[in-house]
């Protein structure tokens, strides 16, 4: 039988404290299949895990649900037991789990969610046309310039359902959420950066016309296909898709002439003008096409690909790689920054008196710090991973603040 792998990740109310020695017991049918804990980083070690073969995902069909779903227990003392349902699982991929624990309420049992289906298997109801979605005729505001914002507020139903959640999520897992609820992770790698780049224009869309904010709604964005693009909460997120949607989150597509990041239609399989179908993507992606040829392939020879600004308050932005052998205030300032994360993640190797020199122990750290955060352990410091680190200091000094303050 196909096998597919599973690694859950379990953290106190933020990524910035991971739980250490939380039991993790993976089920299925109501049976115990793997009972296991996690290390100091809040991470388990690599599960293998039955699903179905990877051909079931390759073609468009409906009979055989192309990956296998699992159940998900986790407890850790002082903290609620959290269970996620419907994990999915596919032939030779690993998928990550993020479980987010909370403090014991003795009010609540035990916290439930689920993994709903990915949409290309799931009914769900199409999309909108953009005329009937504004159905207060409208026009939306323009901001002066396209921003990729720290956080996107997605709202957990459709827009006048003012009895669903609003969710504060972080864009660059937002992008990674839906992008694993709307595409098949074991597609080409082509086919994979142009549907990314499809969501993240259609996001970035969102945003810079504030199409919800000019309504009156408090929200960026829908979680509905019916209006926006899939987003489930507490969501499997598969490794092919984090580490393209790293390496690309600030990229979008639009028109040689509009302004605006191109609101990018796409529809499971369409030969509708403007829209991207999915599964003749994955087609053009087996022929060997490159992410911009699958896109102008679908909304046209005008488009181009297009880089974002990043509002994000990073103390530092990102100048040059760095890597081993180089000497530079750059490296100092990574030095101590993975000195500062390690209080949270004690995984990664200290660095002794931190100098401004790139040496074997900053190497190691590095190469740890990509481990945990399912970059590619090269031990060099690209944009990719210059950003996370940004993101878990972000993260960490917030949480340090709080407790402080």
């Amino acid at each position: 039988m196909a096998k597919g792998y599973l690694i859950v990740n379990v953290y106190s109310d933020s990524v910035a404290n991971p739980i250490k020695n939380a039991t993790v017991t993976v089920s299925k049918n109501g049976n115990d299949i793997t009972t296991t804990t996690t290390n100091e980083d809040g991470q388990t070690n690599i599960i293998a895990l039955d699903t179905v073969d990877k051909s079931y995902s390759e073609v468009e069909q409906h009979e055989t649900r192309p990956y296998e779903t699992y159940d998900v227990l986790v407890s850790a003392l002082g903290l609620t037991n959290t269970r996620i349902e419907g994990v999915q699982i596919f032939d030779g991929i690993t998928s990550i789990q993020n479980i987010y624990l909370t403090s014991i309420d003795e009010n609540t049992g035990e916290d439930i969610s689920e993994v709903t289906p990915n949409t290309l298997w799931g009914e769900y109801p199409p999309i909108i046309s953009e005329e009937a979605n504004n159905e207060q005729g409208i026009s939306p505001f323009v901001l002066q310039r396209v921003l990729i914002p720290e956080n996107i507020i997605v709202h957990d139903g459709t827009p006048n359902n003012f009895d669903a959640p609003n969710y504060t999520v972080p864009f660059i897992d937002y992008i990674k959420n839906v992008a694993s609820s709307e595409i098949y992770s074991t597609w080409p790698v082509e086919t994979i950066r142009a549907n990314v780049l499809a969501i993240i224009s259609f996001a970035l869309n969102r945003i810079y016309t504030e199409w919800y904010r000019s309504k009156g709604y408090n929200f960026t964005i829908t979680s509905t296909t019916n209006y926006d693009q899939k987003y489930t909460r507490n969501g499997t997120i598969f490794e092919p898709i984090s580490k393209i949607v790293d390496e690309i989150f600030t990229k979008y597509i639009k028109g040689s002439i509009r302004n605006e990041p191109l609101l990018a239609h796409y529809k499971s399989s369409t030969t509708e003008p403007g829209y991207l179908s999915q599964w003749g993507s994955k087609q053009l992606g087996d022929k060997g096409y490159m992410a911009i040829e699958i896109l102008r392939n679908y909304y046209g020879n005008n488009i181009n690909i297009y880089e974002a600004e990043i509002t994000q308050e990073y103390p530092y932005s990102f100048t040059s790689a760095l890597k081993e052998g180089d000497c530079s205030n750059d490296v100092y300032i990574l030095q101590n920054t993975l000195n500062y994360i390690r209080g949270s993640y004690p995984g990664i190797p200290v660095i002794e008196n931190p100098s401004g020199l790139f040496d074997r122990s900053t190497t190691d750290a590095v190469k740890k710090f990509q481990s945990v955060f399912y970059l590619s352990p090269t031990g060099t410091v690209n944009y990719q991973t210059w950003y996370m680190l940004s993101y878990i200091y972000i993260a960490v000094s917030k949480m340090t603040n709080s407790i402080y303050s």
